[in-house]
Formats: C-alpha cells, structure tokens, sequence
C-alpha cells in the first residue's frame, strides 16, 4: 500500500521502476543486508551504486555543487526509491558511503568532501560503519575504542563488531573515544579511516545461515592523521546521530519486503498441503495470513506517517523505535510461519533437491532473528518508547 504519493511522485515511481527493472544487477536476492559473497558480485555492486548516483536515484539530497539535486522533495523520492528497489529484490547502495557523506557535508573539511565524495558517487570507494563494539550495541555510547592524541594525529585502539561491509571496504566511518574523563555522549570523536592503514585487522563472521555478512575489526594502535578526524574533538556523537537523521530510504523499504513475504506466503500455503488439502484452506491457516496482512498494512500505514512527520520536521523521538519494532517482530512471526507451513522440508537448506524454494524461508528465518537485535534490540526498542513515547518511569 502507498500513502502520501501525489502524481509527482507516482510519475517518479514508473520512472524508478523502469530503470530498477532495466539496470538491477545479476544477483541472487538473500535475505537481509547481505553484501557480495564474491569479487565479481562486488564488482556488480559497485557498478550498480555508480548507476543509482548517476541518475540522480541517490545523493539526490546532496548539495547542487556535489551532485545532488537540491530538490524540496528528496527525502520522499529516497523513500520510493528504495521501495522500488525492495519491489525489485534487487540491492541499494554498497556500503554506508550516503552516511559519511551528510556527516562531510554537515561537519567535514572541503578538502574532506573533495577527496572522499567521488569515489563514494562513483561507488568505486567503500565505506564501512565502524560503530558497534562488543559491549556497546545499544548502548552505543558506552563505546571503549579509545584515539589518543599524537603529534601528528592521532593513535586508535580497540574493537568493533557486526561491520557490514567490513571486508570488502576501503575506509570506515569510525566512532573513537578521544576524552576519556568527558560524560559518555562528550567525549567520542568520528574520523574516517583507511582500512589498508597497519595495525587494522578485519575477521569476518561466519553465521548460522553459512554466510559472512558482518566482521570483527581489531585496531591495534593504528596512526590516523589529523585530517582523519570529522568536526571537532567530542563532536562524534552529534556527527552520527545528524548523519543518520538522512537514512530514510531503508525505513519504507522494510514495509515493501515484509509485504513481498506475505505474498510469497500465500503462495506457499496454496503448494503445500494440510489434511491432505491446500493449506490455504485450512480455516486456521487463513485466520493467520490475514493476522499477517493485517500486521503489515498497518506497518506501512506508520512508516508512511513517520515519513510525514520526517518531512514537516514534527519527528517524534519513539517515531523511529516504533517501526523498527514493529518490522523486525513480524518478519520473525512470517518467517516462522512458513517453516511450519513447509514441515519436515522447511529444516532443508539450499541446494538440497528437496528443499522448499530452494531453501528460502529456512534462510529467511535463521536471518529474521537478527533484525530484533541490529540497530538496537527490541527491548531497547520498547524501553524507548515506554519511556519517551508513553511517558512511563525508566
């Protein structure tokens, strides 16, 4: 379901659309936010980015004189282009190389634009987002990877975690902290940092779905210059909270794929028996497909009026939380659903000849999961909007 498009935009869509359908690259959909699994589908990805900042379908919120377009209405074609994009199952961007731009463009050097902008458009240069620690998730601000002043720069040392992207990427957007006495949101520094640089090791993780989609980074007293570090000392927290504020795109795509799933689920239900009939027939099952139905349509319903709000600048602080929860709680409930739709062939994984879809809903469910925990649990998540949506006591 769309909300809020006006012809203008519809207009837009069919064009997205048509240039998504004729452009997508080569690659086999995977559930989640998987990156390539070989040189030659990195090399698609980065082709595929170039394409997406050529046409103007990203960076269209970017500065006239960097490339963007300077439209009023930016953030609403991002959002449908990423619908399309999920419409499609085929990929967005490589990388978070539109986070570190907005961070350069709010906070960074002109000489840090000019270096590192190109390559992003271009999509040959990838960024990776040097965030998340091991004890630091959710609470990211309790962040320990220390940046020790030098006299040319500064040395970094400590660990992230759960880095998208991190072993096929030319340079990170990192969070250091730089003063270690300043209360925790105060003293953390954003600096960008050459993942060639000596000392940077980068460990992929290997995942219950038999995939390496995220890495372990180790820092062992890598010297960054002066010119690595974005803003001021102890701006690092305001950088990255600004720079995400322009991830939009993401938010309304997640409602597109759980809408593609429940159709894929009512397919399945229609191959797979129960009874000895169709389990679409089966009274229960149809009871469950339409509680479904019914939980992502008001999904969509939220995203499209957070994007309102976004728009009008009247965003609430639990807005963002709210469908965050809402999408990764009811991608786990269709994910299970379908395995017990598929019954003993839904354990089977891909390449088995019996496998159901070739193994897509047990893919999907192993993955599910770990939308729940990502960008901040779903306890976090509800803690968020207790206490600042409902006003409950911490």
């Amino acid at each position: 379901m769309d909300y809020g498009m006006t012809p203008e935009l519809e207009e837009f869509r069919q064009e997205v659309r048509a240039f998504v359908a004729a452009n997508k690259p080569a690659i086999a959909p995977k559930a989640g936010v998987r990156s390539a699994e070989s040189v030659e589908e990195l090399a698609m990805l980065k082709e595929w980015t170039g394409k997406l900042f050529a046409a103007g379908y990203l960076g269209g919120d970017w500065p006239e004189q960097y490339g963007g377009s300077g439209s009023i209405h930016s953030a609403e074609r991002s959002v449908v282009v990423g619908e399309e994009a999920a419409r499609a199952r085929a990929p967005l961007a490589t990388g978070a190389g539109n986070l570190v731009a907005h961070a350069l463009f709010d906070f960074g050097t002109e000489a840090q634009r000019q270096r590192y902008l190109p390559g992003i458009r271009s999509g040959q240069e990838i960024f990776c987002q040097l965030f998340s620690e091991p004890s630091s998730g959710s609470d990211l601000a309790s962040l320990r990877t220390k940046a020790v002043r030098t006299e040319n720069g500064f040395r970094i040392s400590g660990q992230k975690v759960w880095t998208t992207h991190g072993q096929w990427a030319d340079f990170g957007y990192l969070l250091a902290r730089t003063d270690p006495d300043a209360p925790k949101h105060k003293g953390i520094s954003a600096f960008i940092i050459d993942m060639r640089t000596p000392g940077v090791d980068v460990r992929p993780l290997r995942e219950m779905t038999g995939t390496s989609d995220f890495n372990e980074l180790f820092l062992d007293n890598v010297e960054l210059p002066s010119e690595a570090l974005i803003g001021e000392p102890g701006q690092g927290w305001k950088i990255a909270n600004s720079s995400l504020g322009h991830e939009r795109s993401g938010v309304a795509a997640s409602a597109v794929r759980l809408q593609q799933n429940v159709h894929a689920l009512k397919d399945l239900a229609k191959n797979v028996t129960r009874g000895g009939r169709p389990a679409i027939e089966d009274a229960l099952v149809q009871d469950r497909l339409g509680q479904l139905t019914a939980s992502v349509a008001a999904l969509s319903a939220l995203v499209y009026a957070n994007i309102s709000r976004w728009s009008s600048k009247t965003e609430r602080a639990y807005d963002a939380p709210m469908a965050k929860l809402m999408f990764s709680e009811i991608g786990v409930e269709i994910e299970r659903f379908a395995l017990e739709l598929s019954g003993q062939a839904g354990i089977l994984v891909e390449g088995d000849p019996a496998a159901i879809e070739n193994g897509r809903w047990q893919d999907g469910f192993l993955y599910a999961r770990a939308y729940t925990i990502a960008g901040g649990s779903s306890e976090i998540m509800r803690n968020i909007i207790a206490e600042r949506g409902l006003g409950l006591p911490r």
